[in-house]
């Protein structure tokens, strides 16, 4: 059997692109989705360390609760598939629980590489804002030994603002995204 866990960021839900179609190719796979829904997080996190603790303390609470029944031993491959806070909450998860999981992590923090390890595969748009030095996401990366795939112009939902654009780098991130599962 195989597991996908769709970590989602704080305003970036399961339903919105990466997550969705990443789900979608997951499913494709033959993995059994399950999508992990935070809420009630405080307003104005980005910029302030304490409200982006809480969050993250928040949001991996939360994930326990919604993942306590998962018999990880049951699953020959997992799958954890993340976004923004997600991507802390998915490593340190992994980390706290000792699950041999992958990941496909969607603009990693630079937090995250303070859990990351193992198998997976990173997204980054070097227009992000909510990363202030690009340059430790490519350190993090590298010093961990997963490939980072980088996005020019592109914001934290790896987005550039030009429609056509966007449509063509989502289609190459699901290509990638689907040769790595």
């Amino acid at each position: 059997m195989k597991i996908a866990v769709l970590f989602p960021g704080i305003g970036y839900t399961c339903d919105k692109p990466l997550l969705y179609y990443a789900g979608k190719l997951a499913a494709e796979h033959d993995y059994n989705v399950r999508p992990v829904a935070y809420g009630k997080f405080p307003s104005g996190v980005k910029g302030n360390r304490e409200k982006m603790e809480q969050s993250f303390y928040s949001a991996l609470q939360q994930a326990e609760e919604i993942l306590k029944d998962v018999r990880w031993q049951d699953y020959e491959d997992i799958l954890f598939i993340s976004k923004s806070v997600g991507t802390i909450v998915a490593a340190c998860y992994k980390q706290k629980y000792q699950i041999k999981a992958r990941s496909i992590s969607f603009t990693p923090l630079e937090d995250t590489f303070s859990f990351a390890s193992g198998e997976g595969i990173m997204f980054h748009g070097t227009a992000d804002p909510w990363v202030k030095d690009s340059k430790k996401i490519y350190e993090g990366c590298e010093k961990i030994g997963q490939p980072l795939y980088v996005i020019e112009n592109a914001n934290h939902s790896l987005e550039t603002g030009d429609v056509a654009e966007d449509l063509v780098n989502l289609a190459k991130i699901m290509r990638w995204v689907e040769e790595y599962i």
